[in-house]
């Protein structure tokens, strides 16, 4: 049907023009809903990645920081897959933190890399200084799988994002979702490399922070644990032990002669002797268990989940691995050493009524009073502290 059109305005007449701007308000009314529902939407996504960076600033510890991001970012982003490649060209994060006792199996997400051309970033172009640019595009399985080793999900698209420091490249934040528009070259980058940048800080700070940690406990000389580390460590392994019912032993290990090492070869000598004693009893050893440098040259091993006949087998080995060959020293020199040892066990059931502190002093001691009977004994041996009571008695 033809509309009336009023000959002056040239617009629809009477219920028809009503009807028109109506439909119009309508439409209005809808385009605003909306927009009210972006922004609520996008206030929403805003204050939960506020409180993300708030709790990923004050993560003190490097579980802490990668747990929080693993757990809290696929949440409030929607994203079916968050990773994270760092570059560790020496392993040096790697080792340190595995020595702090942090357990990678919980952590499949994380993934580390020895050289930037791993990270496969191209210098950018545009006001960043020659910064690698994001790369936002369709998930191809060739390039990304490595990125995403552990997702289960068909994944769609991907957002590789250069985490930087002062314009050095420290890593990658690899975001990954099963809607194919999620990321695509033309979406703006500013946010998720405001998100990285973040992110990046956040993992200095703490990898510089347990790296500090590290020295502190660390024994310069021979790269093992110090006395101050092992004090520590065997506080907690007593508690845990009570609460999980297993046993832990403890060595003393002594140099022999070593006064002659320095007399005869130096200083210089008496050092190479005693990082590579540290390093014949670090090969005997599990990861799980603990060595320490004590002073000049006696060295303490924290056994986990040892008793102590198992103890003495592994302190045999270590007597034997010294005294076995040969130690190479500054301009050519060679010579032979050996140690005594001393071990003692803390039994599975122990009273929990006694101090935590008694219970280890006691343990070192008894450690202690075995390497002396070793080295009364003749030196070159392993001796294991017994008595009528038991291991160690309370």
């Amino acid at each position: 049907m033809n509309q009336a059109i009023l000959p002056a305005t040239g617009q629809p007449a009477g219920d028809e023009r009503i009807a028109l701007v109506e439909a119009e308000n309508r439409s209005l009314r809808e385009r605003m809903a909306y927009l009210l529902e972006q922004v609520e939407r996008n206030h929403d996504i805003m204050c939960r990645h506020q409180a993300f960076d708030l709790e990923i600033v004050s993560a003190s510890t490097f579980p802490e920081l990668i747990g929080t991001i693993f757990r809290t970012l696929p949440v409030i982003s929607e994203l079916d897959g968050v990773t994270l490649s760092l570059l560790d060209e020496d392993d040096d994060i790697l080792l340190v933190m595995e020595k702090l006792g942090v357990d990678f199996s919980l952590f499949p997400q994380l993934l580390f890399v020895h050289g930037v051309q791993e990270l496969g970033f191209a210098a950018g172009s545009d006001d960043t200084d020659g910064a690698p640019l994001p790369l936002l595009g369709a998930y191809d399985a060739a390039l990304h799988a490595v990125r995403f080793p552990c997702s289960q999900l068909p994944l769609g698209s991907v957002a590789l994002v250069p985490l930087l420091r002062n314009k050095r490249l420290i890593g990658s934040l690899n975001l990954a979702s099963r809607d194919a528009e999620r990321f695509t070259p033309a979406l703006g980058t500013d946010f998720i490399k405001h998100m990285a940048s973040i992110i990046a800080i956040c993992l200095e700070n703490v990898i510089s922070n347990e790296m500090l940690k590290y020295i502190g406990l660390t024994d310069a000389l021979t790269g093992v644990y110090n006395r101050r580390y092992i004090d520590r460590r065997l506080l907690e392994e007593i508690a845990r032990a009570r609460r999980q019912n297993y046993c832990i032993a403890c060595m003393y290990i002594d140099i022999d002669h070593f006064k002659q090492v320095n007399d005869t070869y130096g200083h210089q000598g008496g050092d190479e002797v005693l990082r590579e004693v540290a390093v014949r009893i670090r090969q005997q050893l599990r990861r799980s268990d603990a060595l320490g440098r004590f002073g000049g040259e006696e060295f303490v091993v924290l056994l986990i989940d040892a008793d102590l006949a198992s103890a003495a087998v592994v302190a045999e080995r270590i007597c034997a691995s010294i005294a076995a060959t040969q130690f190479d020293l500054p301009a050519g020199a060679q010579t032979w050493t050996s140690v005594s040892i001393g071990v003692a066990s803390l039994p599975s059931a122990q009273d929990s009524a006694l101090p935590l502190e008694a219970v280890a002093q006691q343990l070192v001691a008894h450690a202690d009073h075995a390497l002396y009977r070793a080295k009364a004994g003749g030196r070159n041996r392993v001796v294991c502290w017994q008595d009528e009571a038991g291991d160690l008695p309370q």
